[in-house]
């Protein structure tokens, strides 16, 4: 009986002292794994289409982080993800994100009633609104003007891809930073 309990812990010694083995020859030439980190910008999730705000401050882009496709934000300054309220609806897919020049303002595409629409969201308002409910043509990659007032985006009104300006028009909050001009 004590052949087999010793001849037992000699396996599992045998094993343990393989698998320590491993692992330290795996550590020392760097090949072992990150742990995942849903904190970090880069993970075992799915992020794709990125974009920049255009001081280049906030990074955009669609992952599915939370079990859905949305949008997060990171600030590459802090090496934090930004909370952004309202800007994630339950259930819709969004795609193609565009900053504005601080990025206050986020353009992207969602789809309502299974054709993509253009939302706007407003980080100082913290809410989304569509911008083209009643268009009733397919669009894709929507782009948003430094300043928050310009919108373009291809549009496939005449039977091909084209592509269009929507003019958010004068009277609107530009995204300009503290202190700074209009041209």
């Amino acid at each position: 009986m004590q052949s087999s309990i010793g001849s037992g812990l000699w396996q599992t010694f045998r094993f343990w002292g393989v698998g320590v083995s491993l692992l330290t020859l795996l550590t020392a030439c760097g090949e072992a794994p990150a742990p995942p980190s849903a904190v970090s910008l880069n993970s075992l999730y799915n992020d794709e289409q990125p974009a920049l705000s255009g001081d280049g401050r906030l990074l955009a882009f669609i992952t599915n982080r939370n079990g859905g496709t949305e949008i997060a934000v990171y600030n590459l300054q802090t090496r934090q993800f930004v909370q952004l309220r309202g800007l994630n609806r339950t259930g819709a897919i969004a795609q193609s994100p565009s900053l504005s020049r601080t990025g206050r303002y986020i353009v992207y595409l969602v789809s309502d009633r299974g054709r993509p629409v253009i939302a706007l969201y407003d980080q100082a308002l913290e809410r989304s609104e569509i911008l083209n409910n009643s268009y009733r043509h397919w669009i894709r990659n929507p782009k948003i003007s430094p300043d928050g007032r310009y919108i373009v985006f291809e549009t496939s009104r005449r039977g091909q891809w084209d592509i269009e300006v929507l003019d958010r028009g004068p009277n609107i909050e530009f995204d300009i930073e503290d202190g700074s001009l209009l041209p």
